[in-house]
Order: structure tokens, then C-alpha cells, then sequence
């Protein structure tokens, strides 16, 4: 753990114990007027100076008392604003009050206080919200303020504008008056909290809400959206009713909104009371919705509701401890999904899910630890990856399996109570856990979350003795002496005909054990660990006749473990491919989920390689998935189960996209239907592959029609789908033209990814966006400004396509040229991805064409 000493932060002399803040937004000039009074507790009696964070914020004045600043001086680099007084103006006292007068830009960036642009549904024209967006150090964009998380403070908060706009804070209303034309809000004083929390929305905005809770609960949108908001509405009541019996802590706010915001750069904000969204992730139209995006709706209200308590209440000490607010938030929302929706069947999914997108990162050399020393501004947002979630989600359920569910909660209970309106490390949790389990929990998890990786656990077989090895995995498969000190303790799990046994630990290098009967084991239970197995060839051939031995969880964690391991060298790719061969009568959609993204996972590796070779892979899909996808058809009913639509789905689109002749004539005449004006023509669920399927055929009148329904959706979901299914046409003039929608205001900056996805899955695609990548990166990075994590996401999705490794020199040459400041983890890892998949097809060409021969794949 870093110490404060390394780290980048305010000197101490001063705290903040209160503030008094008041702003006023102009919707003509994009500025607003702000006044900041700062109650400070005197902690140092020698010194007169005052430094704060301040970052793209005129401060026209400051004073204590009477007494004015004797001078005023910005440090831009450090986002330090430094006030010096006249001997004994602040070091005389116990206490003082600061006040500072500033102007500030109500960006276009979405960062701090800044403006969302908007066409109003009724009356079409362009319109603005002014929101905010704290986290992690953008609140000094907003005010000047003490922007570190452990400087937790009180807060009044005043909004003045136009009498037409709603005025919405953490808190409730104290007062509203209207004097001299003008609306003047003033809200509650908050509990003591942190700077990176605090939220304020002018807007013209309509609420929807549920009234089974204690307190008022709403959902905000723009007039005409905001009949979407009653799912979430209804969940949120009965969230925080179920968050407040769990933790056994009420919920200490007064009311709780959520508000959907136009442009938004992450999917949402936990401000305390009041949550802001991307519309997308809160805004439900359900009739018209993919079954994703309403789990993605519910998983994200739940994940936003957990950190009222597990962040707001009790928040991270320093930034490396990010992992606890945001893992334990992924992972309590899976826990609350499971008790509202059962038949959602979430603790699969999160094999498929949480648990790859944590490994597939920290199978790269550029990885980081869960608890990465953060000392500047500038690297916080770095680490606000699937490193921070999804591993610190992973390592969550690992421990909540070892301790039991009842116990774990029942830790977590205490460590809330214990540290409520404070600031906690990762050892207080870990602590909480002991004393709740009578486990050495710290020992255990230290090396997790200090150490960064997972191991590969190899398994050896000598008759019934069988040895398990551990090394560090790396996708690569290129791991240095250096690289593998590090020796995991990994729960071995190990299940057998006779049951699990779960007490089988490998602290070690190296063990060996005896087993009854060496037919069937599978090491790590239902996946519940972070770590890969890596077996024999023949263990291989065995599980591909051995499913109905296996639970789900282990057939979905075997399908994902065989493609990293043929990714890496440690197995030939056609372990991979009999496998998933094998398994082709599998009946749940986690697991074809699973083969579905592995497959596609190695199509992209392939995806430079001869037509042939990459139509072969095209037929190998259509073989296995083809069959089951027209015998389940894809007309859908509300009688269906959740699982059976969800299969129903998964199996319609990877044999539409592997260009199965019956299923995407279907698509096709689906989509003709549909833009000949018949709204029911493609059922919604699988309304992107049948966009996608289009978009493949290509053509500019499917263009234009796609283009058509991006501008006119029937919702916002559908929105997205058109938008990323721009990206998927290869004419290269089609390709040109969707590059000029991201810079001409068509798309909006927070979706400006979107197509990029699109685009990345094919050649030409990834060619044309690399190309204009080139082109235009001055002014990417001027609109996706380095603080923010948009700009790493972007750098990923424009050059991790590609997959040999010219291309990596290409990549770097560029950027060995330009300041990669706030991005450079996530262009280290991007090219360690595409060494990964260089790697893989240099090492495997051969074998796979060989297997993609010998089965009549290739034609």
C-alpha cells in the first residue's frame, strides 16, 4: 500500500468541516457564477496558507473574515490552488470560514458541472441539462474544494436559475422562493461525506414514482422519457427495503432519485440521493427491450443502491482501495438480483460474465494488483477497470463461498456499522470477515489483492495420484522467473463422484494427492476461484463425454478455461474445438453464451487470415449451433421461461452471424418488414442480430434504413443496436461515412464507441478505424479529455483489432510520439492483446486448418 508520504495530496494544516455552496448556471453563455463558503478546523498554529483543488475554474476572489487573500496562485499541473493570508488570519484561530468567489465553463466534457445536450421529445428542439459528474477528482472542476476522499464534510448546496427548471441535490428541499425572475433552491445539509459525491442538476425534468418505501423514491427524466422510469422506480423501492434488512443499517437519506442524463461518460454515479444514469441503464421501455438490457437495468439500479451504504456510508481511505467500493457493488447487486429474480440464474452468468472480463485483463503482463498505489490525479481513473470490478467482484464470491453467504454478510454488517460516515481500508474488511468467520481472512486475501495475476493450476495424472503445479498464467504464455514468485493460496475444490471436497488448499509450488476413483474429477467446483486448470489431452477427450456429470458452472468455466488455455500455448486449439464439438446438445444459455464468446473470441484472433480459412470457422459455428437454433425457432412468449428465451436468442444469433442460409433469409425479411413500417416484424430480443445481419448482407439501402432508425428509434435500446450495427458494414464509403457521424454531432460523445464495436468485428472494420484514429486523435483527445476513462476505452477499441505483430510496432510508433497521460495502461494492455492473438494464430495456424479440414469445415 502506498503511503501518504508517496501521494500526491493537500497539506494537512487545514480541514474541512463544512460547505456552504451556491452556483448559477447561464444557459446562453455555457458559464455559471459560484460561491463556496468553507468552514476549516485549524490543525496547524505556524502556518497562513490555504491550499486547495481547483482545476478550469476562475476564482475571482478569496477571503477569511474581512481579510482578503494577499495572494492567489493556480499550480495546473497539481490542480492546486494556493491562498496565502496575513500572519494570523488563519493560523490564530481554531476555526475559520473561507470564502471564495469563482466562475466556472459548464463543460461539454462530462466532467464536473457541465452541460448535456438534449432534443426535447415534444418539441424537437436542442436543449441542455446542467449535471454533475464527481468521481474520482472532477468535483474541483465543479468548485474549489478539498477533493480527497478521507476529507469528508457536511454540505449545503443552493441552485439558482430560470423558474421553468427542476432543481435537484443530494438532499431535499429546505426552501424555494422565486425573487426577481429567478428560482432560488436551497437543500438540506447532507451527512458528512465526500467530495466526490456530492451532485446538483438543473434541468427541465418529469419524475415517475414508487411510494412502498419509507421515503420518497424517483425516477427523473426529460419531459417524455420519463413513463420509462417506472421499472426502475419499483426496483429501487424494493432495494433499498432489501439493502437495509441485509445490512441491518436504514438507509439515512431522506429521499432517493435517479435521474437519467443525456450524455454521460460512465454508466452511472452513486451520489448519495441522488444517482445520475446514461438513459440507456436506467430508462426501460421492457416491451421493446432485449433481455440484456433489462438485466443490465436491474444489475446497475442495485449495483448504484449497494453503494449508498458500501461507499457513501463508509468510503475507501485512498483511491487504491477503489476495489472495495466498486467490487463489492458488483457483487451485492448479483446477490439482490438472485433474491428478485431467481430464475435469472445470476451466480451462472457470473462464470461467463464477471469472472472472464476479470480474467481476460489480468491475463495480460500490463495488468495491475486489486490495490494499486495511486498517487496523482491524472492515474485514478485508470484504475477504474475489470480489475477494480469484476477481480474485486470475483475475489468477493471467492470469500463469500469459503465464509458462507449468512457469514459474510453478516462481517459486512459490522464493518458498515463500525466505519459509518467514516473512511476504511481493505484490512478493516478483512478484519470484519474474521471476527464474523473465526478464518484468518487478511492472510488468505493479502496476496490477491497485493499481488497482481492468477495462477494456472496444471494438472498431472500418474494413475490415481494426481499433482497439481501453479505458475502465473499470462496470455501470452511467455511468463519471466521474475514474473512467478508469487504463490496463490488456491482453493482447490476438487469434485468427484463421492461430492466436493473444499478443503483441498494449494499454498504451494506443488502437491500431490490420491484419489479413489481418477474416472471423473474436475478441479474448482462450480468455477468459484480466480484461477485456470490445465489438464491432459486425454482429461479433455473425457469431460467432452462427461456433462451430465458436470454442473453448469463447470461446464461454462471448462468451455472459457480451454479457449485461455489454447490462447496461451499451454493446449492445442483442438481441445478447444472437440470440446465445444461435443457439447453442441447443451441446453443452457449460460453455457452456449460462454462457447458462443469463446468462439468469437478466437474468430477475432483469425480475422486476418485467408477467406477460407475464415469461412471454415463461419461453418464450424453454423455446424454447432445451427441445428438447435431452427429446431427452438425464434418466435417468442410470454409463457417462455427467462432460460429458454435467453437460449432461444443466443443460438439465433451466432447462426445468423455464422450466415446460416435459412436463418438469415429469415433476419432479412424480418428487417424488410420492419422498415416497410410493420413495428412487430422482429421480435425484440433478437432485434440486434437481425440490425447486424443487415448491416453484414450490406448495401447502401440497408444503410440508409438503419440510418433511419438510429434517428427514429422505438427506444433507446434499439438506438444502440442500429448505431453499433452501422459499424458492421465493410463497403468502405459506408465505413467512411459512420466514422463522419462521430465528429458532426449525429452521435453523441458518451456513444461515440459504439460503432467503433461494430467496427471491430471485421477487418475492414478495423482497418478504417485505426486509419481514422490516425486522422483525427487531436481532436479525440480534446473531446475525451485524458482525466476521463472514455479516452483508454476508445485507444482499446481503435487498435486491439488487429493481430500480428507488425502491428504492435505500428501502434507504438504512433503513440511513441504523443503524451499517453491517462491512457497509457489501457495501450499497454491493448498491445499486449494483440501480442496474445499474434502468438496464438503464429503458433496454431496449422493445427487448426488441419482440424477445420479433416471435419469438412473447409471448403
Amino acid at each position: 500500500m502506498s503511503s501518504s508520504i508517496e501521494r500526491e495530496v493537500l497539506p494537512s494544516n487545514v480541514q474541512p468541516l463544512h460547505y456552504d455552496l451556491e452556483v448559477e448556471p447561464d444557459f446562453e453563455t455555457f458559464k455559471y457564477s459560484g460561491n463556496v463558503k468553507i468552514d476549516l478546523k485549524v490543525k496547524d498554529k505556524t502556518i497562513d496558507n490555504v491550499k486547495l483543488n481547483v482545476v478550469d475554474i476562475d476564482v475571482h476572489s478569496a477571503k477569511i473574515g474581512s481579510s482578503d487573500a494577499k495572494t492567489i496562485s493556480i499550480d495546473e499541473d497539481k490542480q492546486i490552488l494556493s491562498l496565502d493570508f496575513e500572519d494570523g488570519v488563519v493560523s490564530k484561530n481554531d476555526q475559520v470560514q473561507l470564502e471564495i468567489s469563482f466562475t466556472g465553463n459548464l463543460n461539454s466534457n462530462m466532467a464536473g458541472f457541465y452541460r448535456a445536450k438534449y432534443e426535447d421529445k415534444l418539441t424537437g428542439e436542442t436543449k441542455y441539462m446542467a449535471t454533475t459528474q464527481m468521481e474520482p477528482t472532477d468535483a474541483r472542476r465543479a468548485f474549489p474544494c478539498f477533493d480527497e476522499p478521507n476529507l469528508k464534510s457536511t454540505f449545503d448546496v443552493t441552485l439558482i436559475s430560470s423558474p421553468i427548471y427542476t432543481h435537484l441535490s443530494n438532499m431535499d428541499v429546505k426552501s424555494e422562493i422565486e425573487q426577481d425572475g429567478k428560482k432560488i433552491t436551497k437543500f438540506n445539509t447532507t451527512p458528512n461525506m465526500s467530495t466526490y459525491l456530492v451532485a446538483f442538476i438543473i434541468a427541465e425534468l418529469k419524475y415517475v414514482e414508487n411510494k412502498d418505501f419509507r421515503i420518497p423514491v424517483r425516477v427523473y427524466a426529460t419531459p417524455g422519457n420519463e413513463k420509462d422510469g417506472q421499472f426502475a422506480a419499483d426496483l429501487t423501492a424494493k432495494t433499498l427495503a432489501f439493502f437495509e434488512k441485509s445490512f441491518g443499517i436504514q438507509y439515512p437519506l431522506p429521499k432517493m432519485d435517479n435521474v437519467a442524463v443525456h450524455e454521460f461518460s460512465a454508466g452511472a454515479m452513486e451520489n448519495w440521493g441522488l444517482v445520475t444514469y446514461r438513459v440507456v441503464d436506467l430508462l426501460l421501455d421492457k416491451e421493446n427491450a432485449t433481455l440484456d438490457r433489462i438485466q443490465r437495468v436491474a444489475e446497475v439500479v442495485q449495483h448504484e443502491l449497494a453503494h449508498q451504504w458500501f461507499g457513501n456510508l463508509v468510503t475507501m481511505d485512498w483511491w487504491e482501495g477503489l476495489w472495495l467500493n466498486e467490487g463489492f457493488a458488483t457483487w451485492m447487486s448479483w446477490y439482490s438480483c438472485n433474491e428478485f429474480e431467481p430464475e435469472w440464474n445470476v451466480w451462472q452468468q457470473y462464470v461467463t460474465d464477471t469472472l472472464q472480463h476479470a480474467l481476460s485483463l489480468d491475463a495480460l503482463r500490463s495488468s495491475h494488483p486489486i490495490e494499486v498505489p495511486v498517487k496523482r490525479a491524472d492515474e485514478i481513473n485508470q484504475i477504474f477497470d475489470a480489475i477494480s470490478y469484476s477481480k474485486g467482484a470475483s475475489l468477493l464470491r471467492m470469500v463469500s463461498k469459503w465464509l458462507g453467504e449468512d457469514v459474510f454478510i453478516k462481517g459486512v454488517s459490522e464493518y458498515l456499522k463500525k466505519f459509518k460516515y467514516s473512511n476504511a481500508q481493505t484490512e478493516d474488511l478483512w478484519t470484519a470477515l474474521s471476527e464474523a468467520s473465526g478464518k484468518n481472512v487478511s492472510e488468505v486475501m493479502n496476496t490477491w489483492t497485493k499481488k497482481v495475476g492468477f495462477p494456472v493450476v496444471s494438472v498431472n495424472e500418474d494413475g490415481n495420484k494426481v499433482t497439481f503445479t501453479q505458475h502465473r498464467y499470462l496470455s501470452t504464455g511467455d511468463v519471466k522467473p521474475e514474473e512467478d514468485e508469487t504463490l496463490y493460496p488456491v482453493f482447490l475444490s476438487l469434485k468427484t463422484k463421492e461430492g466436493v471436497d473444499s478443503s483441498l488448499t494449494l499454498n504451494e509450488r506443488s502437491k500431490t494427492i490420491e484419489l479413489k476413483d481418477s474416472e471423473f474429477y474436475k478441479v474448482n467446483s462450480d468455477q468459484s476461484a480466480i484461477y485456470i486448470t490445465s489438464y491432459s489431452n486425454d482429461r479433455w477427450n473425457k469431460f467432452g463425454k462427461q456433462s451430465h456429470l458436470l454442473s453448469i458452472e463447470d461446464r461454462t468455466g471448462l468451455v472459457a478455461d480451454a479457449k485461455a488455455l489454447s490462447s496461451s500455448g499451454y493446449t492445442p486449439t483442438t481441445n478447444f474445438l472437440k470440446l465445444v464439438s461435443d457439447w453442441k446438445q447443451e441446453k443452457s444459455f449460460v453455457v452456449w453464451d460462454q462457447i458462443i464468446n469463446s468462439i468469437s473470441s478466437m474468430k477475432a484472433a483469425w480475422s486476418f487470415e485467408p477467406k477460407e480459412v475464415r469461412d471454415a470457422l463461419e461453418n464450424f459455428t453454423m455446424h454447432l449451433a445451427s441445428e438447435k437454433a431452427k429446431s427452438l425457432g425464434w418466435d417468442f412468449t410470454t409463457k417462455e421461461s427467462f432460460a429458454d428465451q435467453r437460449l432461444k436468442v443466443a443460438l439465433f444469433g451466432a447462426a445468423c452471424d455464422s450466415k446460416d442460409q435459412v436463418i438469415e433469409k429469415a433476419a432479412l425479411e424480418m428487417f424488410a418488414q420492419y422498415s416497410a413500417g410493420d413495428e412487430k416484424a422482429i421480435p425484440a430480443l433478437i432485434k440486434p442480430s437481425v440490425f447486424n445481419a443487415a448491416a453484414r448482407v450490406g448495401g447502401v439501402e440497408n444503410y440508409e434504413k438503419l440510418f433511419k432508425i438510429y434517428n427514429n428509434p422505438m427506444s433507446s435500446d434499439e438506438k444502440l443496436a442500429a448505431l453499433r450495427a452501422l459499424g458492421r458494414f465493410s463497403d468502405p464509403q459506408l465505413l467512411e461515412r459512420t466514422l463522419g457521424y462521430l465528429f458532426d454531432g449525429t452521435v453523441l460523445n458518451q456513444d461515440i464507441y459504439i460503432p467503433m464495436q461494430g467496427m471491430r468485428t471485421h477487418k475492414e472494420g478495423i482497418e478504417a478505424l485505426w486509419g481514422w484514429m490516425q486522422t483525427n486523435w487531436d481532436e479525440l483527445a480534446k473531446r475525451l479529455p485524458p482525466g476521463l476513462s472514455m479516452l483508454g476505452s476508445v485507444v482499446v477499441i481503435g487498435t486491439s483489432g488487429f493481430t500480428s505483430l507488425e502491428k504492435v510496432k505500428e501502434v507504438n510508433e504512433f503513440f511513441d510520439k504523443r503524451s499517453t497521460k491517462g491512457f497509457d495502461q489501457s495501450l499497454a494492455q491493448s498491445l499486449d492483446t494483440i501480442t496474445s492473438k499474434a502468438q496464438w494464430v503464429n503458433r496454431d495456424r496449422g493445427v487448426v486448418l488441419a482440424y477445420l479440414k479433416e471435419n469438412g469445415y473447409y471448403k
